[in-house]
C-alpha cells in the first residue's frame, strides 16, 4: 500500500496516465513524475490526440453504464472538464443494410439505459426518416431505412483540449511532467522489485511505485502482458468545411451508424469535420505481438471508400470532398473489452493501467481515481480489472460483441 510521500513514477501521459497524476496529486501525493515519449500533450501517437471523443453511457454491460454516467456528471459539472464538453445528444442507429449483429448490439445498448432513472424523458425512438429530421435537420442524406434512437443525455468532449487542460492542472499541483524522453526499460533491484525506469537518453528515474499507462505500446516494455492486450487501430479522417457549412452543422448530435461509422459537429477552430469508420480494427503483429506503427498518418486500403459511404448516407453534399489529416488511432484492446488496472504479479512495485479498448477517454475525469484506489487498497477489488491469466495472443483478436466486421492485420492490406 502506498502513502502520500511515496515516490510515484507514471510512464505515459495519455488518458490513463494524466488522469492518474491528477487524482494522486489532488489527494496529496507529493512526489509524482510523469514520463512521456512525445514532445507535446497529447502525444502524436496517443489515442487522445483527437479533436473529439464521444461521451455516452450506452453499454451492453450495466457496470460500465453506471461508471459512464458518473463520468458524464463530471464532464457536465466539474469546472475543469465542463468547458471541453458539448451536450449535443447522441443519434445512434443502423443503416438499412446493417447486419443482425449490429442490430443486436444496439438493442443491448438501449436496454442498458432506457429503464435507468437518469434517462427518463431523455430517450426517443427514431423509427422513421421524419424523426431523424426532427432531431437533426442538418442531416440531408436519404438515410432510407435508418432506425435507432436519440439520447439527449450524451455528447462529446474536445479530446486534445481536455487533455491539455488536465496537463496544465497537474503541473499546477506540482507534478513533474517530462516530455520527449521515452522509457525504454524498467529497473529492478536484486529481489525483483521494480524501482523505476530508464529512458532513451539514459536517464534513470527511481520510484516506490511505477505505473505503466503506455496504452497500445505497453507490451514493448512489459512483454508479459502481450497475451492480454493487443494494439488495435481505427481510422480517423476529416473534411474541411467552409464557414457557412460549419455553421449549418453546428449543434448536430453525435451521429453513429453502428455499421458504418460516426461523426459530430465540426471543430469550431479548424472547421474540420471528423469521421471515423466502424469495424473490428486493425492489428500490426510483429514477432507474435501486435504493436503500433510509428507512422500513423495513412488510411488502410478500403477505408477512404468507407468514409465516403458515411458521407453519402448522411451528408451527401460532402461525399466527394478531399479527406485531410487522415490517420490511424491506436489503442490497447482487451479480448473482453475490460480495462486492466492492477499490480503486476511477481513484480512488486509495478502497476498497469491499460486496456482502453476504444471506450476509455470518456472516463478521463474518473480513471485516475480508480488507480489511486488500487494503490491505497493494496489489491484490485473489481474482478473485471484484475490481471488476467495468460492466454493465447489470438484471444485479443476474437470477436467483440459490439463491433462489426473482422479484425485485419495491416500486413494483409498494405
Amino acid at each position: 500500500m502506498s502513502s502520500l510521500d511515496s515516490r510515484i513514477l507514471i510512464l505515459g501521459a495519455g488518458t490513463f496516465g494524466i488522469s492518474t497524476a491528477y487524482h494522486l496529486a489532488k489527494s496529496g501525493y507529493s512526489s509524482i513524475t510523469v514520463l512521456e515519449k512525445g514532445n507535446t500533450i497529447p502525444s502524436p501517437l496517443s489515442a487522445a490526440n483527437d479533436l473529439n471523443k464521444i461521451v455516452r453511457a450506452e453499454y451492453e454491460d450495466p457496470f460500465y453504464a453506471d461508471l459512464a454516467l458518473a463520468a458524464l456528471d463530471a464532464w457536465s459539472n466539474d469546472p475543469l472538464f465542463s468547458p471541453h464538453f458539448r451536450k449535443v445528444g447522441y443519434l445512434l442507429g443502423n443503416s438499412a443494410a446493417a447486419p443482425d449483429k449490429s442490430r443486436r448490439s444496439l438493442a443491448k445498448s438501449l436496454a442498458s439505459i432506457e429503464s435507468h432513472p437518469a434517462f427518463i424523458d431523455h430517450i426517443a425512438p427514431i423509427p422513421t426518416r421524419e424523426e431523424i429530421r426532427r432531431v437533426a435537420p442538418a442531416l440531408d442524406g436519404l438515410m432510407d431505412g435508418w432506425t435507432g434512437y436519440f439520447n439527449a443525455m450524451a455528447g462529446y468532449a474536445r479530446a486534445a483540449d481536455a487533455l491539455q487542460a488536465l496537463h496544465e492542472a497537474v503541473r499546477g499541483l506540482g507534478v513533474d511532467v517530462k516530455l520527449g524522453d521515452a522509457a525504454v526499460s524498467l529497473d529492478f533491484d536484486r529481489s525483483g522489485r521494480c524501482i523505476g525506469a530508464v529512458t532513451e537518453s539514459g536517464q534513470r528515474y527511481t520510484a516506490d511505485v511505477t505505473i505503466l499507462t503506455l496504452g497500445a505500446s505497453l507490451a514493448t516494455l512489459l512483454p508479459e502482458i502481450g497475451g492480454q492486450i493487443a494494439a488495435k487501430s481505427w481510422t480517423i479522417s476529416h473534411v474541411r468545411l467552409t464557414k457557412d457549412e460549419a455553421e449549418r452543422l453546428k449543434g448536430i448530435p453525435v451521429t453513429y451508424s453502428r455499421d458504418l461509422g460516426f461523426f459530430m459537429e465540426p471543430d469550431p477552430k479548424t472547421r474540420l469535420l471528423k469521421l471515423s469508420t466502424s469495424g473490428a480494427g486493425f492489428t500490426n503483429f510483429v514477432d507474435g505481438v501486435s504493436v503500433p506503427k510509428e507512422d500513423n498518418k495513412f488510411l488502410p486500403a478500403g477505408e477512404e471508400e468507407a468514409v465516403r459511404k458515411i458521407l453519402r448516407e448522411h451528408l451527401p453534399s460532402l461525399a466527394d470532398r478531399p479527406l485531410v489529416e487522415c490517420k490511424i488511432c491506436w489503442c490497447a484492446d482487451t479480448a473482453d473489452s475490460d480495462y486492466i488496472i492492477d499490480f503486476v504479479p511477481g513484480k512488486e512495485g509495478l502497476v498497469v493501467a491499460t486496456g482502453d479498448s476504444g471506450h476509455a477517454f470518456k472516463m478521463l475525469p474518473l480513471v485516475g481515481g480508480w488507480v489511486r484506489g488500487l494503490l491505497e487498497d493494496g489489491e484490485q477489488k473489481v474482478s473485471k480489472w484484475k490481471w488476467k491469466e495468460q492466454s493465447a495472443i489470438a484471444g485479443t483478436t476474437r470477436d467483440v460483441s459490439w463491433r462489426v466486421g473482422k479484425v485485419r492485420d495491416l500486413s494483409e492490406i498494405m
